[in-house]
């Protein structure tokens, strides 16, 4: 009997440990945050005390490194929602009706080919997909449409929008997938085509997750970095032509990142600053898929 009772607070002793050092991984997780959110705060505030605010979220002319200065920080918002946009176009349909085809058209052999191949796509370095646009993408399209600059939107965009079309696809197939089968059936019981199925029966079953997917894609296209600094070009110019070439946030803080502007000066505090509008953006749209995710959520 004693045996078994010590067996017993063993058990419990382990079982304390596990809890606590669980607790500090997440503790670690948490503070890291807290001390990016703190150090991106700090020099923001530092920033705005020598720049307006009216200028930096007003202003048409971003130009923090040459003389006369500008800090409007328009000009990158509007290249960073093109290219947002511009890949969203390509990646939400093309991603689910990959993922319809997969659920309820392709069967069991095939979908285990197909999906593979496809999330091999996430699996592609960021700068590969840059150099792609560049090199492939925009002579393409120049071949089509000359007026093309070589650094531009429209190549950016794109390569962009192939990069989250694996996640759109992945995670709305997955979605449609945990639909019950009993629903599908008694949808082709009413003599519901495949479509008819997919559409007005799965679709919307699964509409939590596959709006959480697109809005993650979309967040994603916002923060990305590496493609948009090779393939959509320097030119924090304020333009709605995607055949032009722009500046994007995460441009910006690659070339300042570079090391040519030196520490502590105003410039380099633009770093911060475009960076702390970066993460509110960022933050908005995973607050959007949280909200998604809880309005429509279905428990079967």
């Amino acid at each position: 009997m004693r045996g078994k009772k010590y067996e017993i607070q063993k058990l419990h002793q382990a079982e304390f440990i596990v809890e606590k050092v669980l607790m500090l991984f997440a503790a670690v997780s948490v503070l890291t945050t807290a001390i990016i959110v703190f150090i991106l705060f700090e020099e923001t505030i530092v920033f705005f005390s020598e720049v307006s605010l009216w200028e930096f979220f007003t202003g048409t002319q971003w130009t923090p490194t040459l003389q006369p200065r500008s800090f409007g920080i328009i000009p990158l918002v509007v290249g960073t929602l093109m290219i947002a946009l511009g890949s969203s176009i390509i990646s939400l349909p093309l991603g689910l009706g990959s993922a319809i085809y997969l659920s309820e058209y392709a069967h069991k052999k095939v979908r285990k080919v197909v999906k593979p191949i496809l999330e091999i796509l996430a699996g592609i370095p960021s700068i590969v997909y840059g150099f792609f646009a560049l090199t492939f993408i925009t002579p393409i399209l120049q071949t089509i449409l000359p007026q093309t600059q070589v650094f531009n939107a429209l190549s950016a965009s794109i390569a962009v929008g192939i990069m989250t079309l694996p996640m759109v696809a992945s995670m709305s197939e997955d979605a449609m997938m945990a639909v019950p089968d009993s629903i599908r059936q008694g949808a082709y019981a009413l003599g519901s085509t495949r479509f008819e199925v997919a559409v007005k029966v799965t679709i919307p079953a699964a509409m939590s997750s596959i709006g959480a997917a697109f809005v993650l894609a979309i967040s994603r296209a916002i923060g990305e970095t590496m493609i948009v600094a090779i393939a959509a070009g320097q030119s924090p110019v304020l333009t709605l032509n995607p055949l032009n070439s722009i500046q994007t946030m995460t441009g910006f803080m690659v070339n300042i990142s570079m090391g040519d502007i030196q520490q502590g000066t105003i410039e380099f505090k633009t770093l911060f600053a475009v960076g702390t509008v970066l993460f509110f953006m960022t933050l908005i749209m995973n607050l959007i898929a949280r909200a998604i995710i809880k309005k429509n959520r279905e428990v079967y």
